[in-house]
């Protein structure tokens, strides 16, 4: 009756940093709560259907125990077969709404992930520079993609489980305490051994299981330093030392996935013990009950069926907490990304920059986060279709000007003025329409040259492309490469794309122009 064994998600193991307080994931409940409000419709119809297959499989001991009392010791075929039929279609229809009810709420969850995901990144390519220099980059694709995949597990699942076990497990208590509540507390009894096993399982296997993850990093990492390695491995001879390094980490991962399995073999055991004790004190106090009126036969069956839907919710819910617990961290990290200002923001009222204008840089000083000023007390005046050129040693601040310039940053003090207008004071579309910068590290994006070339403009004809290229005259360097015009350049080795990256982000200064 009870089910052993690994636990119908593998067990999530969470550490510290997904470890939230109370009022922090009070806060992410709230926030969660507004941004499903476009959904609420198909959230009710999606619990409705949830309440209605929790209420199926609780009718179905009940009607047992009318077969049994009405049909077979008052001998009424009739009553046995009603309760057969109403049992089967109950079945059917608890079979029906239960898949309904997976669907909607799983649809309802993706939906929210691919808002939530483009949001994210929406809000990410609006940060400014500076944001991308304290972050590292893996650490926020990491945010779109393990954190985002902690929310999938449970939307896709494990959120209809844990309602439905809640569910459950509630409309079994009052079920039983209204068919008796006597056999009721008698049967409760149990459940607490239960709750404290699957407490301790939780924190155990959460242990147990970062462990492991930790040693498969560990394996993975000898794995990849061996075999990056290679060359400096075999030109000293050090096979068998790498060999015996790679199988000490091997060693350590068996043994972490061991202790993952002599934790299930203590739980799972105990619960069906538990099972177990919790049948024999039913049939045991049930016949006495019987044998003095208080309960009939029915009643004790359908109390044995009950206990399952007593112990299974229990450790549903203990197995799904860290699974919840890991969503909720992966919801707090990603609403901070959400909750970080832009440092280059376009001000209220914001005017659009003349069509062309003069540069005036003046007295601006800057620094880098809290770091020491790189450019102090700088002015400097461009007039409209001057040339100039700035020169001096690597660190000097060439490209810090040109991106102060571009208001890729703000200065800490001083104003940067384009046409009369201070930046600051700039549409941001306006500001990327007259100032231009070509980075130094060309870069390509997966596509054709072409489609790289009209990042800055995606409306620009074949014929401005190419007029773009004539006017840096390297139309005929482009017109050898069949990549200008159809193959992609996903499967174009690196050093290829370093010939012509360069290339490109000139063009695509030419064809904004």
């Amino acid at each position: 009756m009870m089910r052993g064994g690994r636990p119908p998600f593998g067990v999530a193991a969470v550490g510290e940093d997904e470890q939230l307080s109370r009022e922090e994931a009070r806060g992410v409940l709230r926030r969660l709560a507004r941004m499903l409000r476009p959904w609420r419709g198909r959230i009710v119809v999606a619990v409705l259907l949830l309440v209605a297959q929790t209420a199926c499989l609780l009718a179905g001991p009940a009607l047992v125990r009318y077969g049994i009392d009405h049909g077979l010791r008052e001998r009424d075929p009739g009553a046995l077969t009603l309760a057969a039929v109403i049992y089967l279609v109950l079945a059917f229809v608890a079979l029906v709404v239960g898949r309904s009810s997976i669907r909607a709420i799983a649809r309802i969850g993706e939906q929210f992930l691919r808002e939530l995901r483009v949001r994210v990144f929406r809000h990410l390519t609006g940060l400014g520079l500076d944001f991308f220099e304290r972050e590292r980059t893996g650490r926020l694709v990491a945010r779109l993609t393990s954190d985002v995949d902690a929310l999938q597990e449970l939307v896709q699942m494990g959120l209809a489980m844990f309602v439905q076990n809640v569910l459950l497990f509630i409309g079994a208590v009052i079920v039983i305490f209204s068919m008796s509540w006597e056999l009721a507390v008698c049967t409760l009894i149990v459940v607490p051994p239960v709750v404290w096993a699957t407490r301790w399982f939780r924190r155990e296997a959460n242990r147990a299981y970062l462990e492991v993850r930790e040693r498969i990093g560990t394996n993975l990492a000898t794995l990849q330093e061996g075999l990056a390695g290679v060359r400096v491995v075999q030109a000293f001879g050090r096979e068998r030392a790498f060999t015996r390094r790679f199988r000490e980490t091997n060693e350590a991962q068996f043994d972490a996935n061991l202790e993952t399995v002599r934790i299930s073999t203590r739980y799972f055991p105990f619960v069906e013990f538990c099972g177990v004790v919790g049948i024999a004190l039913i049939v045991g106090i049930g016949g006495l009950f019987v044998d003095q009126e208080i309960v009939t036969v029915g009643t004790v069956a359908a109390f044995v069926l009950y206990l399952n839907n007593l112990f299974e919710p229990v450790q549903q819910l203990g197995q799904l907490y860290n699974t919840l617990q890991q969503a909720g961290a992966a919801l707090y990290k990603l609403f901070g990304l959400l909750d970080t200002p832009a440092s280059i923001a376009e001000r209220p009222g914001a005017v659009d920059l003349p069509p062309t204008g003069a540069i005036d840089v003046e007295r601006v000083s800057f620094r880098y986060g809290n770091g020491p000023i790189v450019l102090d007390d700088v002015s400097l005046h461009v007039d409209p279709g001057e040339r100039i050129a700035l020169v001096g040693p690597t660190g000097a601040g060439k490209s810090t000007l040109a991106k102060l310039v571009a208001r890729f940053y703000d200065p800490v003090s001083g104003t940067v003025r384009f046409g009369g207008v201070e930046l600051r004071d700039a549409t941001l579309f306006s500001l990327r329409q007259r100032i231009v910068v070509v980075p130094q590290e060309g870069y390509l994006f997966t596509g054709t040259i072409r489609e790289n070339v009209r990042i800055g403009r995606t409306d620009a004809t074949d014929e401005e492309v190419e007029a773009a290229l004539e006017a840096l005259g390297i139309l005929e360097r482009f017109a050898s490469l069949r990549e200008l015009n159809d193959d992609a350049l996903r499967a174009k080795t690196a050093q290829f794309k370093e010939q012509i990256a360069e290339r490109t982000n000139a063009l695509r200064e030419g064809i904004e122009r």
